[in-house]
């Protein structure tokens, strides 16, 4: 008889993934936001969850639907302020790159589903076949989407790189 692990395993083992992923899609300032929902929605349907279950994927599952949730309240909240607020590191690690800097920077440049994908491909190494579930569509699209956003940052990077050298 299968034995599933307690809850808090599941916390240990895949949070760090499901704060990655949850970063990419909507940012780190609301990831974290998004990760506690994960985790509560995670907690509600864990005794219905079987034994046997990818729960790495079906974490990233849920994360991704939280994310595209907050995605959607953020641009029914208004947003104008009297002033600009002061400038975070992406990262939220003061004096780390700024905004329009590095890779993160290249990566929210990326339409939405390459972002995505890219995500859940690299930073929580999910196979494609998991990818395409998530996000909709054929695993063969979820690596053309790999594909082609991995091909727009190396561009972006070659650019960036022989910018550097003629400057």
């Amino acid at each position: 008889m299968d034995m599933k692990q307690p809850f808090e395993k599941l916390v240990e083992g895949h949070g760090a993934t499901v704060l990655r992923v949850c970063r990419a899609v909507v940012g780190p300032a609301d990831a974290e936001d998004v990760w506690q929902e994960t985790f509560l929605a995670a907690l509600r349907a864990y005794p219905d969850l079987p034994a046997d279950a990818n729960t790495e994927a079906w974490l990233v599952t849920i994360a991704h639907r939280k994310s595209l949730d907050a995605v959607r309240a953020g641009r029914r909240r208004p947003s104008p302020v009297a002033q600009p607020p002061e400038d975070h590191s992406p990262h939220g690690i003061p004096g780390a790159e700024r905004p329009g800097d590095g890779i993160w920077a290249s990566v929210a440049q990326l339409p939405d589903k390459q972002r995505r994908v890219i995500a859940y491909r690299f930073l929580a190494d999910l196979p494609f076949n998991d990818i395409a579930e998530i996000v909709g569509g054929s695993p063969a699209a979820a690596r053309r989407a790999a594909s082609d956003g991995i091909r727009s940052l190396r561009a972006a990077f070659a650019a960036a790189h022989t910018e550097g050298e003629s400057a």
